[in-house]
């Protein structure tokens, strides 16, 4: 049985296409770490969806005892991020791949999103927040989205690393996002204040 269709949780399959190069959108960890083979990589921007931790993080960010959060592509606005071009023969290990990452607990709807780049726009495979889900955790307060982000800890590191993280290389990308900006230094503040 293939990873995709192990990590399905009886949701739509992406299946790339058959002997054909595909797209895969980057928003969050995947710009920093996206871990698959890829011959191209370019900006692009989605419309229609947002960056935004909404999902408990179990495993990678946290515990089911003490969750984390990450983030999630939740509907409205815009998103931009990396597009990265997947040659045809990693085809199927690489959606192995992402689907392992991306839908071992099945909080994620996965898509095909149409994303533009200065070359045109091409649909890319992404992984869309599945607002039924019980580790979607909707829009939060900062002191809340401050609290679970200090206390989320799990296998792939903590929260504060992963935020960190995203806001950096979105920097070094050029590609402001506003609202990262003030949680990180609203997170960071709370630290400080708890240190002393």
């Amino acid at each position: 049985m293939s990873q995709t269709a192990r990590y399905d949780h009886g949701k739509p399959r992406l299946d790339p296409p058959p002997g054909k190069d595909f797209w895969v959108f980057g928003y969050g960890s995947l710009i920093w770490r996206p871990g698959f083979p890829h011959v191209e990589v370019r900006t692009g921007m989605l419309r229609g969806y947002h960056r935004r931790f909404c999902v408990y993080s179990h495993r990678y960010r946290g515990t089911p005892e003490c969750p984390g959060l990450v983030l999630g592509l939740a509907r409205g606005g815009s998103c931009r991020g990396l597009v990265y071009r997947v040659p045809a023969a990693e085809g199927e290990a690489v959606m192995d791949y992402l689907y392992e990452r991306e839908m071992i607990l099945g909080v994620y709807d996965p898509r095909w999103l149409k994303v533009d780049t200065d070359e045109g726009r091409v649909a890319a495979a992404g992984f869309v927040v599945d607002t039924a889900h019980h580790q979607y955790a909707g829009r939060l307060s900062m002191p809340e989205l401050s609290r679970l982000i200090l206390q989320g800890r799990g296998k792939g590191g903590t929260c504060l690393e992963y935020l960190r993280n995203t806001v950096h290389h979105l920097e070094a990308l050029d590609m402001h996002d506003r609202a990262l900006h003030r949680l990180l230094a609203y997170v960071e503040a709370g630290k400080a204040d708890a240190a002393e």
